[in-house]
């Protein structure tokens, strides 16, 4: 292993522990069921598309969505797309409809998972995506339907993105913060002591946080280090949540429309971007 690579490795490190610290669902907990260097992996992976990538994203509450999960999509896709890549974000409604004029999207069905596995392949086979990402997204639980964090089933109000994830040929990354979300399957047996009902759709990189938008940053660190472009200072996460806000967001804890993330102020988000800009070594 060379210098750089070893460096690398060694950054990721310090990402992903800076990314679970405050530990509010356990992640920090389950950290040790990953090996190490899965922010170095998926940056990787998606460093190297210069094509098509689907990003998942949406969680539903009650009906309307949560403010986890859009804004790290959000600043994925604008940072995909300044490194030469097309991004699509894949959700259903009401969160499809409510940004599909200044993002491209892909609307998905919502409560319909008889039909889900063809919709996926179909999907897949149309757009040929190079990645596939999902950053907080219900994962199917073991029983086959969705709950959120309280246990409460909400399978009528979801669309499944598990089989984008489950039938693609290209590198596939989840992104997740509780055990609830795709991807979390590849940690079967760190999150069953956790009180939710788990997912099981599994991925090639999971990718946990204490907040899924956090993650998001944590993969742009690399792709601006790579280009040497400060790609993290054109990230204004106040700026997402004011535009999802007034398009009926709601913060995933208190479920109140809230310039919020899983109840922090947006100024921890600000902090942990300023922490990975210096770690990059941009300020």
């Amino acid at each position: 292993m060379t210098e750089n690579n070893i460096a690398e490795l060694e950054l990721s490190k310090t990402i992903e522990d800076l990314m679970v610290a405050r530990n509010p669902r356990g992640m920090k907990d389950v950290q040790g069921a990953l090996n190490t260097g899965y922010y170095l992996r998926a940056a990787q992976k998606l460093f190297a598309v210069s094509g098509t990538v689907l990003i998942g994203t949406g969680f539903p509450v009650d009906d309307t969505f949560e403010t986890d999960g859009p804004v790290g999509a959000i600043a994925l896709y604008n940072a995909l797309e300044a490194i030469g890549a097309y991004p699509i974000l894949v959700c259903g409604d009401p969160f499809a409809s409510a940004i599909k004029d200044e993002y491209r999207v892909h609307k998905l069905n919502v409560g319909d998972l008889s039909n889900a596995k063809q919709e996926a392949i179909d999907t897949l086979n149309l757009l040929k995506p190079e990645a596939v990402i999902s950053i907080e997204r219900p994962g199917l639980s073991e029983q086959g339907g969705y709950f959120n964090m309280r246990g409460e089933d909400i399978s009528a109000r979801c669309a499944c993105f598990d089989y984008f994830l489950i039938e693609a040929t290209c590198p596939t990354i989840a992104i997740g913060d509780g055990g609830n979300e795709i991807g979390m399957g590849n940690i079967k047996e760190a999150i069953s002591n956790l009180n939710i009902t788990p997912a099981y759709t599994e991925c090639d990189e999971l990718l946990i946080a204490d907040v899924s938008n956090w993650a998001a940053y944590g993969i742009i660190a690399f792709l601006g280090l790579w280009t040497e472009k400060d790609l993290l200072a054109q990230v204004d996460s106040l700026a997402i949540l004011k535009y999802i806000s007034e398009r009926g967001s709601v913060d995933g804890v208190t479920r109140e429309n809230t310039l919020t993330e899983d109840s922090l102020p947006v100024s921890a988000g600000h902090e942990l971007i300023h922490d990975l800009r210096k770690l990059t070594q941009f300020i």
